[in-house]
C-alpha cells in the first residue's frame, strides 16, 4: 500500500525513497511508541529531534532553509505514512501548515529565523483559530492584540488547540481591528518561551487521540513584538487562513487514507486466522463482501486525494475541491473503520485492539478542519455561482 497510484502525475523516484525512508523510520522510532505516547498523552519530544535529524521535518521546505525542497508531496507522504502506521499522537500534519503560512507569508527575516528551527524539530508549529464561541466561525474570534509601542499586547484565549502542550511558535489569529469583521482578523506568530503573558492550560481529555496533545491557551497582555505579525500589513489574517485552507483539509484526507489502509490491511490478517463454525472468518461471504466494499472506497478516495495532490503541487487545487476531499475522506473514514472494527468482534471493542484505537481516533476527523457540514455549503456554494 502507498499513496501513489499507477497514473499519479506527480510521482518521481525521489518520492519512492523518501517513503521508504519514512516506513523505516516510523517502524523503529513510532510504532513501538505509540501505546504508550497514547498513556501519557504526548508525543515525547525527542521524537521530533530524531525526525529532524533523518530530514522528514522539511520534505517541502526550500533547501535555502533547511529543507528538500519537495514539495507539497513530500509532506503528504509523511501524513499518509504516518496513518498507515495507525498514530495520531505526532502534530506534524499542524506542524507542516505552520511551515507553510510562514513560507507563503512571513517576511525574509522570519523565514530565517524559524523555518530552519521548525525543519530540525528544534521549533514546534501550532495554529491557534478556534475559541469557545468560534469554531468553522472564524469571523467571531475574540482575541485581540492592542499596540503599545512596539510591541502587541494579546489578550483573549483558544481551544482545542493540536500540540497546544508541546507546541513553542503558536501562530495565534487575533482581532487587531474590531471594527470590521473578517478584514480586522491578523495573524501573528507567538514565541512562547520568550513571550510573558501567555500561559497553557490543561491538557484537555478527548474521545479519541489521546496521545495528541490537546490544550486551551491564554493570553493576559501577552507582549508580542510586531515584528511578528505575518503578512505586509495588519488585517490579511483571514484572507492567508482561507487561501491556506485547502491544504489543511487534504492533509485531513491523506490522514484518513493512510489510516484506512492500516484497518483493512489489519483486519484481512485477523479474519483468515480467526475462526468461526469451524471456517476461517474471511471464509463467509459476508466478510468477503464487505472487504470488498472497503477496498473499493480505499481505492476511489485514493485516486482522488492524487489528483488532489497533483493540483495543490501545480497551485490549482480550489477550496470547493479541497472541501471534497477533506469531507469525503473523513466521512470514507469512519465508515471503512466501523465495517472493520465489525469484523474483528468483540476483540475489536477492547482496547488493546489498534482497531478499537482507530475507531476513536477517526470521529474527529469530521469535525476538525471545518466541520463536514461547512465544507458540504463551501461545496454547494461553488455549484450556485
Amino acid at each position: 500500500m502507498s499513496l501513489f497510484t499507477t497514473t499519479s502525475s506527480w510521482k518521481e523516484d525521489e518520492h519512492e525513497i523518501f517513503a521508504e525512508s519514512i516506513r523505516r523510520f516510523f517502524d523503529k522510532e513510532m510504532t513501538p511508541n505509540i501505546e504508550k505516547w497514547a498513556d501519557q498523552g504526548v508525543c515525547d519530544r525527542k521524537f521530533w529531534d530524531k525526525a529532524g535529524q533523518v530530514g522528514i521535518l522539511g520534505g517541502s521546505i526550500p533547501q535555502e532553509y533547511g529543507g528538500s525542497d519537495g514539495g507539497y508531496a513530500y509532506d503528504s507522504l509523511v501524513i499518509y505514512e504516518q496513518g498507515r502506521a495507525a498514530d495520531s499522537a505526532w502534530g506534524f500534519g499542524i506542524h507542516s501548515i505552520v511551515m507553510h503560512y510562514l513560507l507563503t507569508y512571513g517576511s525574509e527575516d522570519q523565514k530565517s529565523r524559524w523555518l530552519p528551527r521548525m525543519v530540525n524539530g528544534e521549533l514546534i508549529g501550532a495554529l491557534a483559530m478556534s475559541e469557545p464561541n468560534a469554531g468553522s466561525d472564524l469571523q467571531a474570534i475574540r482575541t485581540s492584540a492592542t499596540k503599545d509601542g512596539n510591541l502587541y499586547r494579546i489578550n483573549g484565549s483558544k481551544i482545542y488547540i493540536t500540540n497546544g502542550m508541546t507546541a513553542n511558535l503558536i501562530l495565534t489569529a487575533v482581532k487587531t481591528d474590531k471594527s470590521t469583521g473578517s478584514k480586522g482578523i491578523s495573524l501573528i506568530a507567538i514565541e512562547v518561551d520568550e513571550t510573558e503573558g501567555f500561559s497553557r492550560g490543561k491538557q484537555l481529555e478527548k474521545l479519541g487521540m489521546h496521545g495528541n496533545d490537546t490544550a486551551e491557551l491564554f493570553f493576559d497582555d501577552a507582549k508580542v513584538p510586531m515584528t511578528n505579525l505575518l503578512g505586509p500589513e495588519e488585517g490579511q489574517g483571514f484572507y492567508q487562513m482561507m487561501k491556506q485552507l485547502p491544504w489543511e483539509r487534504l492533509i485531513i484526507a491523506v490522514g484518513a487514507l493512510g489510516a484506512m489502509d492500516y484497518a483493512i490491511n489489519s483486519t484481512v490478517e485477523f479474519v483468515k486466522d480467526r475462526k468461526a463454525f469451524g471456517k476461517r472468518i474471511m471464509d463467509f461471504q459476508n466478510t468477503r463482501f464487505k472487504l470488498a466494499e472497503c477496498k473499493t472506497r480505499c481505492e476511489v478516495l485514493r485516486a482522488f486525494i492524487s489528483d488532489c495532490i497533483g493540483r495543490l503541487e501545480k497551485g490549482e487545487l480550489d477550496a470547493a475541491t479541497a472541501s471534497m476531499a477533506k469531507y469525503w475522506g473523513s466521512q470514507t473514514q469512519n465508515e471503512v473503520i466501523d465495517e472493520c472494527l465489525q469484523l474483528h468482534g468483540g476483540y475489536g471493542y477492547m482496547r488493546e485492539c489498534p482497531i478499537s484505537r482507530l475507531y476513536a481516533d477517526a470521529r474527529v476527523q469530521k469535525i476538525y478542519g471545518g466541520t463536514n457540514e461547512i465544507m458540504k455549503e463551501l461545496i454547494a456554494r461553488s455549484m450556485d455561482s
